[in-house]
Formats: structure tokens, sequence, C-alpha cells
């Protein structure tokens, strides 16, 4: 769907199409996220805001902008205006470049001159992240720098401290020690975008000097398409699985028919060495979290046989689940999507063959399809098409495959059961449930952002407002960690109460789908209520909000001893009491 704003771009294309497809993209019935973003703008934003608002719609998140007239994002950062006060963003997107750049280097300055006038330039700018976050709490987008569109010192530029290269090199390290440090203010890397675009490209003077366009009319997409990876990752809308084809995807031939010996594989040819490169990319997307998973017409003995082969750098190991038959790919990738556990709009499907992506495509149009054409480009479509973009790495993200892994073993040990609750005691689950903690609080984020199914409110929030939950002592925030025979499961659920008098509202509840049904939501709310009763509390309030992802939880806690007290198509609302609360029964021992 809506191949048009796939990598790479046909940038006329964009333009001529940029109205109907932003009409179609609003007419999708789906549970689309709503996000205030501002943009304050260096340069002219106008057409930025505008691709930025299609990258979005086709990511789930339908935005509102505010945009700062031309050049003012200095003033509007530092002083606000009645206008973006009220308009209370959820996202501060700074786009500003090297135009904006007050003071470089003189031929004459001194090395402390130099780095007097670094330390402006780059104060400049930590005085309006400091100003944003103080005034608004939220999430600040802010582009580094491209390079110059000259060096006046040839080489020398880069290296010698009169360079403006090297200056702007210095002051794309700052923003980047800052946003390491920082948890709410993240790199749109126009740096390296200007690079891939080419700089010459990139750095239009005649289109400077006619529109103040911050790039050439036809690259502007890329930034917009660079900011926008960034905000879905943040909010939620990542890619979860990669799902490939073999023959011809991940190596050169077709194994049935060359046999082991004849595909294309390793060191000893061009083709050999473009499959490796492109396995060694889809290794590191699995060492980063993303789910690995086959899906190929072939026989099972030459699929394994292909991942076994000596120069193969994928083994069968180091994928969730290997589906290799003669079925159809489309049925094949429904029993992925169902066994993973995850949605289909979570998988990209990587396969040479154009008609095996047609298919998808009509019968999961919901799944991203990209075009694979020659093997040397396979990485850099997956890659530049931004489908993984992360904000942070969690443990549990390294360990994910592992999770999974796990998980599918504790499947087909259920089936070995004929009673449920013996099952639960077979997994001798432990788990640990406690107040916040730091260490937690990049997960405990990304949970809030990803989670669709088991959630009763939806509600999504950035590091700084968790850790601002965890500091209120009127909110009862509670992490739980599960772990079983197979393994650790990982940090699955978060819960928030606030407590205002004698009620205690559950702002928050959300589980990770993969510990469904193993009596972890009973055991967290055991721990909700007492640690209600320990303060005093006499009513708890759960809130469900319905979406078109979480009807599997719309009688939660009518399963859980709680009593509904209101009732409507948005909202139903059920309360219990903590005094006469009877703890849920379940298998798990709870670890102090």
């Amino acid at each position: 769907m809506f191949e048009e704003l796939n990598y790479p771009f046909d940038p006329e294309l964009l333009l001529r199409r940029r109205a109907s497809l932003r009409r179609r993209l609003l007419a999708q019935e789906i549970n689309w996220t709503d996000k205030r973003i501002a943009v304050l703008g260096g340069a002219t934003t106008h057409d930025v805001v505008a691709y930025l608002e299609l990258f979005l719609l086709r990511n789930g998140i339908r935005p509102t902008f505010y945009e700062s007239e031309y050049g003012k994002y200095w003033e509007d950062a530092m002083f606000g205006n009645p206008e973006l006060d009220a308009f209370s963003p959820d996202v501060v997107y700074l786009a500003t470049g090297t135009y904006n750049i007050k003071q470089f280097p003189a031929l004459r300055d001194s090395k402390d001159d130099v780095s007097a006038k670094l330390d402006a330039e780059y104060d400049r700018y930590e005085k309006m992240w400091d100003r944003l976050r103080e005034k608004f709490g939220c999430v600040i987008l802010q582009n580094n720098f491209e390079f110059p569109s000259a060096r006046l010192l040839g080489n020398a530029d880069g290296w010698d401290i009169h360079g403006q290269t090297r200056f702007v090199r210095e002051l794309n390290i700052r923003f980047d020690r800052y946003a390491e440090a920082h948890g709410d203010l993240f790199i749109n890397d126009i740096c390296w975008q200007s690079a891939a675009c080419g700089l010459d490209a990139w750095n239009s003077r005649k289109h400077w000097h006619l529109y103040k366009s911050p790039a050439a009319l036809t690259l502007v997409p890329y930034i917009s398409f660079n900011a926008a990876n960034i905000i879905k990752a943040l909010f939620g809308k990542n890619k979860k699985a990669l799902v490939l084809d073999l023959d011809n995807t991940l190596w050169g031939g077709v194994i049935g028919d060359d046999g082991i010996e004849g595909i294309a594989l390793g060191q000893d040819n061009s083709e050999g060495q473009a499959y490796s490169e492109f396995q060694r990319y889809v290794k590191r997307l699995g060492e980063m979290g993303v789910l690995l998973c086959v899906n190929s017409k072939n026989d099972e003995e030459n699929a394994l046989a292909g991942l076994n082969h000596p120069d193969s750098v994928l083994h069968p190991d180091d994928f969730v689940i290997i589906k290799a038959n003669w079925n159809s790919k489309d049925g094949n990738l429904r029993d992925i999507v169902r066994t993973l556990n995850i949605l289909p709009e979570s998988v990209v499907f990587a396969d040479d063959n154009p008609a095996e992506r047609e298919i998808i495509r009509v019968g999961m149009p919901e799944v991203a399809t990209p075009d694979l054409t020659a093997v040397e480009d396979y990485v850099r479509i997956l890659d530049h098409n931004g489908y993984f973009e992360t904000t942070s790495i969690s443990q549990d993200d390294l360990h994910r495959a592992e999770m999974y892994h796990a998980n599918i073993l504790r499947e087909e040990s259920q089936h070995r059961f004929t009673d449920y609750t013996e099952y639960l005691k077979s997994l001798d689950m432990r788990a640990e449930i406690r107040r916040f903690e730091p260490l937690y609080l990049p997960r405990i984020t990304q949970l809030t952002n990803k989670t669709n199914q088991f959630n009763l409110t939806t509600r999504r929030y950035q590091q700084q407002e968790i850790e601002q939950c965890m500091q209120d002592e009127n909110c009862i925030c509670l992490y739980g960690k599960l772990y079983d025979k197979f393994g650790d499961n990982g940090l699955v659920s978060v819960l928030i109460a606030r407590c205002e008098g004698d009620v205690a509202e559950i702002e928050l509840f959300l589980m990770s789908c993969r510990v469904l049904k193993r009596g972890f939501e009973q055991a967290m709310i055991n721990r909700l209520i007492e640690e209600a009763k320990s303060r005093g509390v006499r009513r708890v309030r759960g809130v469900y909000l319905p979406t078109a992802k979480n009807k599997m939880v719309k009688d939660l806690y009518g399963e859980t001893g709680f009593t509904r007290v209101e009732s409507s198509e948005d909202r139903t609302v059920w309360e219990a009491d903590p005094s006469a609360f009877s703890p849920l029964p379940h298998t798990i021992a709870i670890e102090d």
C-alpha cells in the first residue's frame, strides 16, 4: 500500500500526487495515533511539513502541525507565543541547518577564538533544548548540520581548526553527546542524509536563494522521511519482524536445482560476496532485536542445507521460525504472524520474486513489501526504508530472538498437557514485580509506545514522563518481569495508577502478548491491590478505552474481581474495594 512513499522516492511523482495521497491516507479506517508536532524552522518549512505529514500518516500517526514563521525558530523556542503555548506540542522539531550557523572561524582566529565560537554556537542550541524541555516536557527532534557546499581550505578544511567542515563536524559531535546523555532529544541525521543524496545535489544554491529551501526541492522529502522514521519509532510504529525468502534472496541460485555446491555464497565471486554482505546485514538486524523468519518454497531439507552452508553467515538458530514448504507464501506468512502473536503491519517481507511480492501486497496489504531488485541493492533498500529505526536498544531487544525461541518451546510443551493449570505449574514460573527502577526506564518507555493489544488505555509516554511518574509520591508505578524453566521473558508488564484522595485510578496497564494467559495479569493486579491497601486507598478504579486492537482486554477487570460502574461506547469503568478484595489465584512464585 502507498508504494510511492517507499524508498527510493520519485520526488516529482510525490509532488504531483501529494494532495491525492493525503486524501487516500486519511481515508484509511485504522486506529490512528494523534500527535501535535511543532516545526520551528531555520529555513522554509512548508514542504518539509507537507511531506512529513504523508510519511507519518503512512505509519498510522495523524499529525497536527504548528509551523513557525520563516527563521523564527530561536524566538519561538526561547520566548514562545500564545499560539505555540496553546498548541502544547508532543514533539518539537527544530528544522535548522548549516545555513543557521552564526559565526564560522576566521582565518586569523586563534585556537581560543575558534573554541569560543564553537561554544557559542552549541550553547545557543542547548539553551533552546533546555527551555523547550522545561516548558513543554516533550520530545525534541533536532537536525544536525550538513557539510558546507565549499571547502575554502580544500582537504585541510576537514582537519584545520579554521575549516568550516571541521567546525560542522565538531558541532555535530557535541549534539551527539547531548542526545546520548538525554532521553528526550533525538538527532535527525541530515549530515548522513545529505551525503547519501550527494552533497552537490543537496546544497542547491539556486533553491536556497530563490526559496530559502533547506535542500534542493527534489530532496526535501528525504529530510521529512528521516524525521518521520524517528517519530514513528518513538511512538511504537516500528516493524518487529523480517520474513525472508531463501533462493536468490539469501543466496544466489535455486538450491533444489543447483545443489548446495552450486549456490552463490561466500568470497569466491562477486555475486556470492553480495549475498554474504546482505546476510551480514540481516544478522545484525537479528542481534538488534528484529525477529528473523524464513518463508520459502523449498523442501525443508534443502533450506536447512543452505543455511548450514560453510560460507553462510546466517544459520538455522538465527531464525525464530523457518517455513520451508510448498504452501502459498501468504498462508505461511499468516501462520508466522499468528505464531509470533504480532500484527501484520509489524512485518517486512523480503523476496526477490515480484510475483510472490504481489501476492503478499494483495492478500496482506498491511505487510511492508519492498521491491528487491539486484542483490547489491538489497541492503540499501531495506536499510534506507527505515523499517527498524531505533531510538534506544534495551537488554530485552538484544535477547528478543531467544525469548521467542523459548516461547515456541512453551507452546510445544503445552500440547503435551490436557489440563492447562498443570501445564502452567510445569513451567515453574517466577516473577519480579517491583516499583520502577531507573535501569528499566528505557524498556518501560518502549513498552508503553509499542504495546497495542493487551493495553487497557493505550496511553503513550516518553521517558521524561515515566521519570516524573516514578518520582511522584501519588503514583503507584509497577513493572513485571517473568521467568520460567525455558528462560527469561524479560520485562513484560507495566502498570501506573494515580492516587487522589481515597481513589487510585489505573492510568496504564499493559502486558506483552507473549506472556498472555499465564496468570501474570492476576499477579500484577494482586500487587497493585496490596500497594493501594497500604496507602489507605478505598477504591481502585480501572478504565478500559476501546481501540481497534485491544478488544482482547475489554472484560479483563470484570474477570479479575472488579465491578462495572460505568459503561458507554467510548469507555468502561470498573472499581474494586481493596479491603474486600480476595487475591487472584495463579501459579507464579513472586520473588522479593
